[in-house]
């Protein structure tokens, strides 16, 4: 079986749709009917990083139309078995090399770009899926109210975590470093975007007045919002207690997760919330959120905790998560990469 996978960015790119492309390409290569992998990436740099075996990836330049071309060419002259599309956005140019390839279409939906119904373009398009697969239940469940497609069609294939995020002590010239040495550390990680407010960094920030003196809060993640939230925690007073630590490479993120007491992200509009699945791994005590997909990322509670929505019941949570004994690895393990493998060559197995 020939794959040609059409996706944002994955190996070698950053934040959680990358690190999603490359557990699932990386799963389907692994499958033993898998010949090759053809990977077009629409933003990610040409990379160093090792692939995995059977896998090839090409960086994309020219733009959008530019992108279709190149996939649209690739699909008439690579026998492809099964067309994979990384994202919704991405869904019209998969559809038609789909078609050309005279191979059945896989769409996978991460989250907030699926919620609302898009385009006319790019809905037909995603209708036109043999597969749609969904981080979490709520994304299905939003994706379904909209799309003119048979339910069965459309599954829930959850983020895996890796097996390296585990417990572990705490980098005490790392912690110096960042001024969090004898402090409790509420710690959240993700991107500082404008476009992504939801993730509830200001309201750990407007909280945190309120806490005792020696709790700090670690912010690792970067984007066009950080100027704002730097100002926001002077006007509140707690500059000194916040610690933006910016962009972090993804090989450290383990260390981080252990620096910190607790995680903390109660966010309302995640796709699913790999984040917690990692710092749970780490055995931090994990304050997420009741809304959207963060419920299938916390088990429905068996993993972490659901933050109040209002500011006052925050302020409560946020203390009392501090004060929980560490979580249970163990209870990541539905998440693991053996079980995600599973999933992924069961799909494979019956898309093909």
């Amino acid at each position: 079986m020939k794959v040609l996978a059409l996706v944002p960015d994955a190996f070698g790119g950053d934040g959680g749709i990358a690190r999603f492309s490359r557990d699932l390409l990386g799963a389907i290569a692994a499958m033993p009917h898998v010949e090759r992998v053809d990977v077009l990436c629409r933003h990610a740099p040409r990379t160093t990083e090792a692939l995995p075996p059977k896998v090839t990836q090409a960086a994309v330049a020219g733009g959008r139309t530019g992108y279709a071309l190149r996939a649209l060419a690739r699909s008439t002259t690579g026998r492809y078995h099964v067309v994979v599309c990384g994202h919704l956005h991405l869904a019209p140019v998969a559809a038609a090399a789909a078609a050309l390839a005279r191979a059945p279409l896989w769409v996978q939906l991460h989250g907030i770009e699926s919620w609302p119904r898009p385009g006319p373009l790019r809905a037909r398009a995603v209708e036109h899926a043999t597969l749609v697969t969904a981080v979490s239940r709520y994304t299905r469940r939003r994706f379904l109210e909209w799309a003119k497609l048979d339910p069965g069609r459309v599954r829930v294939l959850p983020n895996t975590v890796e097996a390296r995020f585990t417990p572990g002590p705490k980098r005490a010239e790392l912690a110096e470093r960042l001024g969090l040495g004898g402090k409790r550390t509420l710690l959240t990680v993700g991107r500082l975007a404008a476009a992504e407010r939801y993730k509830g960094h200001e309201r750990v920030i407007r909280a945190l007045p309120q806490l005792a003196p020696d709790i700090c809060y670690l912010v690792v993640g970067d984007g066009d919002d950080r100027v704002r939230l730097e100002a926001l925690a002077r006007e509140q007073g707690v500059a000194a207690r916040v610690v933006f630590a910016g962009s972090v490479p993804h090989d450290d993120l383990p260390e981080f997760y252990r620096l910190a007491d607790a995680f903390v992200m109660p966010s309302s509009g995640e796709g699913f919330g790999i984040v917690y699945l990692e710092a749970a791994a780490c055995a931090l005590p994990v304050l997420g959120s009741s809304e959207a997909g963060a419920t299938d990322a916390l088990a429905d509670g068996a993993i972490g905790a659901f933050a109040p929505a209002d500011a006052v019941g925050l302020v409560e949570a946020l203390g009392t998560v501090l004060g929980r004994a560490p979580s249970d690895p163990r209870r990541v393990a539905r998440f693991g990469r053996d079980r995600f493998a599973r999933h992924v060559g069961g799909l494979l197995g019956a898309l093909a």
